[in-house]
């Protein structure tokens, strides 16, 4: 399987998925950390790819995704953005209704 299909695969089986440097208990960078603590406050569990660990799908997520930086969050096979968009959404009260909005699969 090539790595954009595998990327593509990894975003359709997690509800939630976080694209990341790190991971949530030892983020490593400040965007990664901000993003891992908005979904923490939300209160539903997520996964997350480390790109660090990763770096073809560092490489070739933006190729899938179009969208150059990271984090990037993507909820029910969409890509919401990265953290300065999580920011906003959890200003307005959006995110907490994204998040809300995801059936967990069993």
């Amino acid at each position: 399987m090539d790595i954009e299909q595998e990327i593509k695969e990894q975003i359709n089986a997690n509800p939630i998925l976080l694209y990341m440097k790190g991971s949530p208990d030892a983020p490593q960078c400040g965007f990664s950390s901000r993003a891992t603590q908005l979904l923490i406050a939300c209160g539903k569990p997520f996964s997350f790819v480390d790109i660090l660990s990763n770096p073809e799908i560092r490489a070739n997520l933006p190729k899938v995704s179009n969208w150059p930086t990271f984090p990037q969050l993507f909820v029910n096979g969409e890509l919401v953005g990265g953290s300065d968009i999580l920011m906003e959404l959890q200003e307005s009260g959006e995110l907490q209704k994204l998040i809300d909005s995801v059936e967990q699969k069993s």
